[in-house]
């Protein structure tokens, strides 16, 4: 099996290139080798890779930003996309691509499934429903995977903030009334891998772990678990405050439920997620280590 991996370098890439490289020869690129946003160099790219399997782990994932960075955000979440979904129709490749829990407006009381309405509430949300959209109508094989608050040891994410904030501050002042489950990227790689190796039929599937927090919820969980490995902090759990989402304005609205059934995907693969907390206390380890 020949795998082309694009976005190598962003947190759910660099997981996927150790968890897919027993599954064949995999062709790891970044965005030096291979930018999303040069439509024509995407193509080439697919064309000289003539991939068995192409995994699309770039994003513009800025979400603030693109409400201000529009067609940016467009470019690389639905035209790049839709670029990747008819080279794999045509050549009959198997596209994997990552889409996220804000193609919801998170008005719903219980976790959402598969086939529930989509309606983003910001830019980012409806330039990755565009993507989904676009891999559907092409009618190429395909597997694609929302998952949520995504976090890994390297890049910029809640759980590496959070630690660098409570090094700093003797409090913090964190949202709690958003709530989903936190999933690390190597959650999402392995999962990913064991998909395309079981042959997993194609289409849409939630994927995130087990479980549910806020983000307040996850900040105590980091920072607790921080302090329990010995790293230095000025602000512990309890000097991280709750605060709504109305005292922390942001150029782009958040949904307020990013929970997501993963009943589908378990059942699929006849697998058991673990709680968000397993891979939230591996991560801090792995920081803390390097820290010292």
């Amino acid at each position: 099996m020949k795998i082309l991996l694009l976005g190598v370098r962003g947190q759910v890439g660099w997981e996927l290139h150790r968890a897919l490289s027993p599954l064949g020869d995999v062709v790891a690129c970044g965005r030096k080798e291979a930018d999303l946003s040069n439509l024509d160099g995407l193509r080439t790219v697919a064309a000289v890779a003539n991939a068995d399997v192409i995994v699309n782990a770039a994003a513009y994932t800025a979400v603030d930003k693109a409400e201000t960075e529009g067609a940016q955000a467009e470019r690389i979440n639905h035209e790049a996309v839709a670029v990747l979904a008819a080279h794999a129709k045509r050549s009959g490749s198997i596209l994997v691509h990552y889409s996220t829990d804000y193609v919801f407006d998170g008005t719903k009381a219980s976790p959402y499934v598969e086939t529930d309405a989509t309606r983003p509430i910001n830019f980012y949300g409806s330039t990755k429903l565009r993507g989904e959209e676009a891999i559907q109508s092409s009618g190429c094989r395909h597997l694609i995977f929302r998952t949520s608050w995504v976090y890994a040891a390297r890049g910029g994410n809640f759980v590496r903030t959070m630690l660098r904030l409570a090094a700093t501050r003797d409090e913090l002042n964190v949202v709690s009334d958003q709530v989903g489950a936190p999933t690390a990227a190597e959650l999402i790689a392995d999962v990913t891998a064991l998909a395309l190796y079981r042959g997993l039929d194609g289409g849409l599937y939630h994927l995130t772990a087990a479980g549910e927090t806020s983000w307040h919820g996850f900040a105590q969980l980091v920072i607790g678990e921080a302090q329990i490995l010995g790293r230095a902090l000025k602000a512990g759990p309890g000097q991280v405050k709750a605060i709504p989402t109305a005292a922390y304005p942001t150029p782009a609205k958040r949904p307020a439920n990013s929970r997501m059934s993963t009943d589908k995907l378990r059942t699929a693969l006849g697998i058991t997620l673990p709680p968000w907390q397993h891979h939230a206390r591996r991560v801090v380890a792995e920081l803390a280590a390097e820290s010292k």
